[in-house]
């Protein structure tokens, strides 16, 4: 979806405050080891974050309108239920996103020196504010609409976030991506993944759903506490989707007018179970590597999985 490079605009900025942070552990320094150093000038960092985020997503939705909605008929405000669509993966990218850009948000508030409960509620909305303008978007275009469902998913994404906040002050369950691309073996469905999904890696990793997978990550340590487990050892659920080549059927229409019917093809839920690793809980002093841990943090490692489908087990020795 083009549409989630506002978010991806979004988070990359607030990556930059991350990257310039003065924290340990991903929390500020205390009084007595700033005394030490130069004062930290606060209010020019709550100035840097709030014109970045006016300048940076004000800006974006006024490319975005341009670039999309603005090349499609607009109408009056109206809904669209689309919760039979794609087999409910486009809502976990829903939630993926609005719990990234609000994580990511929370840090940048955080870095400008807010009181911490500010920080959790204003940074941990921020995902779910800047998800449901693009829904007031959708609303007001013939081709889509005001959808609950999605709003529902963006609420759910930030709610994690700002949950675990509140209950244990640390993410403990980290919401994570991944994608794996692959060849549909038919040239028909390849070239019918294309005009859905697009032909560059970018434009799959966005649009192709099935290949997304989207986990939650349990940091086994912070739930049962082991000596013998590393503190940064997860273990991950995910959830994906196949053999879909149309928001609800496989079946459709060139623009030449010559009609597929693929629905002999199963659409089917994926589920799946490995184990993973939080970054955030590898211990550094590195401003650079704790950027770059916070950035991995977002994606799912490569690692060995489970997988539960069309009610049979199979397993990957590394799966993406």
């Amino acid at each position: 979806m083009l549409k989630g490079f506002a978010a991806f605009f979004i988070s990359c900025f607030c990556c930059l405050q991350v990257f310039s942070q003065d924290t340990v552990s991903g929390r500020p320094f205390d009084s007595a080891y700033a005394s030490v150093r130069t004062p930290i000038n606060y209010k020019k960092r709550q100035n840097i974050v709030l014109a970045g985020n006016i300048i940076g997503y004000g800006g974006t939705m006024v490319a975005l309108y341009s670039a999309w909605y603005s090349k499609y008929p607009q109408s009056r405000f109206h809904f669209f239920d689309d919760n039979r669509q794609w087999l409910q993966v486009d809502k976990f990218g829903h939630a993926y996103s609005a719990y990234i850009e609000s994580r990511v948000s929370m840090e940048a508030w955080r870095w400008a020196g807010l009181p911490e409960t500010q920080v959790i509620w204003i940074g941990g909305l921020s995902g779910a504010a800047y998800q449901t303008v693009i829904e007031v978007l959708d609303g007001f275009s013939s081709e889509w609409g005001w959808s609950w469902g999605d709003f529902a998913a963006n609420i759910a994404g930030s709610g994690l976030l700002v949950s675990q906040e509140l209950l244990w002050k640390e993410q403990r369950i980290h919401m994570k991506f991944s994608f794996h691309g692959k060849d549909y073996g038919d040239p028909v469905l390849n070239k019918r993944a294309d005009e859905l999904y697009g032909k560059s890696m970018l434009e799959k990793v966005l649009k192709d759903y099935n290949n997304q997978t989207y986990w939650l990550s349990f940091n086994i340590n912070s739930f049962a506490k082991s000596n013998g487990i590393p503190d940064w050892l997860n273990i991950a659920f995910g959830y994906g989707a196949g053999n879909m080549f149309g928001a609800e059927l496989n079946e459709w229409t060139d623009k030449q007018g010559n009609h597929f019917d693929y629905t002999h093809l199963k659409r089917y839920r994926q589920f799946y179970i490995s184990p993973d690793i939080d970054f955030t809980r590898i211990k550094t002093k590195s401003k650079l590597l704790k950027t770059t841990f916070f950035v991995l943090s977002c994606f799912k490692f490569p690692a060995p999985a489970l997988e539960f489908s069309n009610g049979t087990i199979s397993g990957h020795w590394l799966y993406f």
